[in-house]
Order: C-alpha cells, then sequence, then structure tokens
C-alpha cells in the first residue's frame, strides 16, 4: 500500500526552492510571475551592504543571546566565504530565489546548516532591504560630494587661469555687460557648493537605521537597534516601525538633488555648445571630449555636453517616477518599493560618471580671449556704466537711463560702439559729460568698477577664488 502524501511533503514538491516563504501555497508560482516579480536581477549590486547588515544583525542576536555565539561565528564565517565568491564573480544568483537577500540567506544555509536559518531571527525582508539601500546610498552619497569637490577644484583652476579674461555677460541671451570668464565659471562654483550641502543635509535622512522594525510593527525578540546602528555607523534609529520599512522619502531626497546637480550642468552644457560653435568660437574642446561626422568632415561636435543635456531628462524622469511610485501607498510596505532601486541606481551612475567625466573636460578647455574682448566691446556693454556716470554726476538715474538709450539709439544708426562717439556728440546728450567718460566706457573701466563682494572685477574673482579653494581644501 502506497503510503499517502502529506500536504507539507506535497508542498515542499510544488515549492522546494524557496523556503522562505513557499510554505503557505498549494501551487508554484509561475514562471512568468517569478520574472516579473523578481529583483535579483537588479538589486545584486546591494550585496556588499546586505552582508555588512547582517553581521551587525547576527552580532547583535548574539550579544542578546537571542542565537547563540557559535552560530554568530559561523554565520561570520560563511558570510566571508560569500563575499570572497560575490568578489571573485563565482557567486550563482537564481532567479527562482527572488532577490538578493533569499540567494545569500539559501548559501549561507547550505554552507552553515541551521545557523545560517537562524540569520534572519527579529528581522524582515522588509526592514533589511530598507537598511540595505541606506547603507548603500550613504556611501553613493559620500561619493557624490567628492565628485562635486572635484568638479568645483576644475572650475576654480580654469577660472584661476582666467580671473581677468573679458567677456560679455548676457541677459536673455544679448550682451548686457562685460564680465570676467573667470567671475562667469564662479558662478557654477556657486551652484555646485549648495548642491553639495543638499547632499550632506540628505546624508543625515539617510543615515538612521530601520532594521529592528521587521515587517512592519517591530519585534517580540529583545533586540538592540542602537547596538547595530552603532555597529553601521548610523546616527540613529528610525523612530516609527511603519515609517520604518514604507517609506523612500530619501531616496527621493537623493534623486531631487541629482536633478537640481544635473540642472546645473545643463545650464552649463548649453554654454559650452554655444561658446564652442564657430558663431561665438569663444572656447574649444579637447577633442577626445568631441566627435564628427559621417558624412561631413569640418565637423566637431560637442557630444559629452549634449549627452548632460540629454541624461539631465533623464534624471528628472526618476524623480518623477519615485515620486508617483510613492503617492498612492498605503502603509506599511507594498511590493511597489521594489521599483524604487532601479531609478535610484541609474540616477546615481548617471550623477557620478557626469561628475566625473565634466571634472575632467573642465581641464581640456582651451579659451579664445580675443573673441571674448570682442564679443563684450559689441552690443553696447558699456551703456549702463555711462548712465551710472551721469547718475554720480547728479542726474537722477531714470534721466540718465533715458539719455544713454538715446545716444544707443543714435550709436546704432551710425553703426559704431558708444565708445566711438566724439565727445562733442556725447555732451549733446548731456552736457555733464566730460572727457573722463571714456574712461568709464572701457571694458576694463566696467570691470573694475565692480569692485566689491561678489562683484566681476578681477581683484574680486580672484579673491573669491583664494576663498573657494580654501574651503575646498
Amino acid at each position: 500500500m502506497t503510503q499517502k502524501e502529506s500536504p507539507a511533503q506535497k508542498t515542499s514538491a510544488l515549492n522546494n526552492k524557496n523556503t522562505s516563504w513557499s510554505g503557505r501555497f498549494n501551487e508554484p508560482v509561475a514562471e512568468l510571475v517569478k520574472k516579473y516579480t523578481a529583483s535579483v536581477g537588479f538589486d545584486q549590486r546591494l550585496a556588499l551592504f546586505d552582508i555588512q547588515g547582517s553581521l551587525a544583525h547576527a552580532q547583535m542576536l548574539g550579544a542578546q543571546k537571542i542565537i547563540s555565539l557559535d552560530d554568530v561565528k559561523s554565520i561570520e564565517v560563511g558570510l566571508a566565504e560569500i563575499l570572497q565568491e560575490i568578489e571573485a564573480g563565482r557567486f550563482e544568483w537564481l532567479l527562482d530565489l527572488e532577490d538578493v537577500h533569499l540567494n545569500i540567506e539559501k548559501r549561507l544555509t547550505d554552507k552553515i546548516g541551521d545557523a545560517g536559518k537562524r540569520l534572519h531571527t527579529g528581522r524582515s525582508r522588509n526592514d533589511q532591504v530598507a537598511t540595505d539601500v541606506r547603507l548603500w546610498l550613504r556611501a553613493t552619497t559620500d561619493d557624490v560630494m567628492a565628485g562635486l569637490q572635484k568638479l568645483q577644484l576644475s572650475l576654480l583652476d580654469l577660472a584661476d587661469k582666467h580671473f581677468d579674461t573679458v567677456m560679455p555677460g548676457f541677459t536673455h541671451l544679448q550682451v548686457a555687460q562685460p564680465v570676467t570668464f573667470g567671475h562667469h565659471l564662479m558662478a557654477y562654483v556657486e551652484m555646485l557648493k549648495r548642491d553639495k550641502a543638499r547632499f550632506a543635509d540628505c546624508r543625515k535622512r539617510i543615515n538612521r537605521l530601520p532594521l529592528g522594525a521587521a515587517a512592519l510593527a517591530g519585534t517580540s525578540y529583545p533586540i538592540d537597534r542602537e547596538l547595530v546602528a552603532k555597529t553601521l555607523g548610523f546616527d540613529g534609529v528610525c523612530e516609527n516601525s511603519l515609517d520604518a520599512v514604507s517609506d523612500r522619502d530619501f531616496a527621493i531626497e537623493f534623486t531631487f538633488a541629482s536633478s537640481l546637480v544635473m540642472t546645473h550642468l545643463s545650464r552649463l552644457s548649453e554654454e559650452l555648445i554655444l561658446w564652442s560653435s564657430p558663431r561665438f568660437a569663444f572656447i574649444d574642446i579637447a577633442d577626445r571630449f568631441c566627435t564628427g561626422s559621417s558624412i561631413m568632415p569640418q565637423k566637431k561636435n560637442p557630444d559629452v555636453p549634449e549627452l548632460v543635456r540629454g541624461k539631465t531628462g533623464r534624471v528628472y524622469g526618476h524623480l518623477t517616477a519615485l515620486l508617483t511610485l510613492m503617492k498612492g501607498q498605503p502603509l506599511a510596505y507594498n511590493k511597489d518599493n521594489q521599483e524604487d532601486k532601479e531609478p535610484l541606481f541609474d540616477t546615481a551612475d548617471t550623477l557620478l560618471v557626469t561628475l566625473e567625466i565634466y571634472a575632467d573636460m573642465m581641464r581640456g578647455i582651451t579659451v579664445n580671449k580675443e573673441n571674448m574682448r570682442q564679443a563684450a566691446s559689441e552690443g553696447f556693454a558699456t551703456a549702463t556704466d555711462l548712465a551710472d556716470y551721469l547718475a554720480k554726476k547728479g542726474m537722477p538715474f531714470r534721466d540718465a537711463h533715458e539719455v544713454v538709450a538715446l545716444a544707443v539709439r543714435y550709436a546704432v544708426d551710425k553703426k559704431v560702439d558708444l565708445s566711438d562717439l566724439p565727445l562733442e556728440t556725447l555732451q549733446q546728450f548731456a552736457p555733464e559729460i566730460n572727457s573722463d567718460v571714456y574712461a568709464v566706457l572701457t571694458l576694463e573701466g566696467s570691470l573694475n568698477s565692480r569692485n566689491h563682494i561678489g562683484g566681476t572685477a578681477p581683484m574680486q574673482v580672484k579673491a573669491a577664488i583664494k576663498s573657494a579653494r580654501e574651503t575646498l581644501n
């Protein structure tokens, strides 16, 4: 007589590859569903951090006498071997095991037996993955801040070479007033300074430990969350178990800060593209950052700045995706949150490589001073200086503005610059004008008159560069 198969044996036969949760089910997961729900294809990059978190968790379990110290030792040895396998590329990632956590746990259990099964005591994959992502994102944030600093130094070096190189400053992309190229570059140093501060602030909210929240309600085991936090270098623990496992605002905040960096670099990219055009010819970008045309042999295309401009939209898309991911989720954890990793990973990858390539690219820029100066001498860039000159002689600024506007209109008709008009002609617009006006109408006179903190006077630009360099170093 054939022995009847028990329900447990039947379930095991049906679903014997994933033993972490299969006991509840009467049929195996469909192959298409396995592929659709698995995250191991992308979350395996969290492996190092998963092992770090597991080691800290195991050590705490041992310290609290929840598992034996022998089990802790076995877990430590097993995880060390698994880490070596992963780093050597010998670890076999199995789709049947869904994610990075179950793959590592199964391999650990195969190696050390029941001690591996005890590792998951007092935790859930919900607080485990939240911890892994925070550990990874904390390290990535540090890399981003280092990349921002490297780019700032690259910009400072170029600005230092051109602290007194005259160029036109623009509003509405029309010539406005003379500035120096160094001053223009320092604007981006300031933007990146704020970006770095945003990441430093974001890091504070990343650096809180979710582990111990378990699935959503905490755990009945006598765990010591503060010990785990200290071991892993967290500033503290997440104070509410529901919030700890369910929110991804720290990831959204990182992606927002990344979007702002890309915004700033996209603006600079637009300028580099324009300036490298023959119509401007202000700069030349090193050949290694450009490509040619398959049909037009004369072309030198600024591909890197163009791609940065394009990839900015990609990062914006990830921010929108993460915001949309979270907006309709009830507490606590939902499977939706599996979709947080790919946009977050891609945001970080895009930003880090952009910062690296941009720092190198800025060192490969050659400046055409003559073309910059010629452009600054066109478009009546010193018209405001003439209005200020008249105001300093007692004329109300609004009246001075009107006088200079009339003089500009006259110069436009004559196809000359204001500085080319004879003194007698200028005096027809305002008798207050004397021969000293020509010092005001020069490019250097205009620059040097802006001699205050934040101004474009070369000595102020030099001081700003020195201050920024001291801060960075």
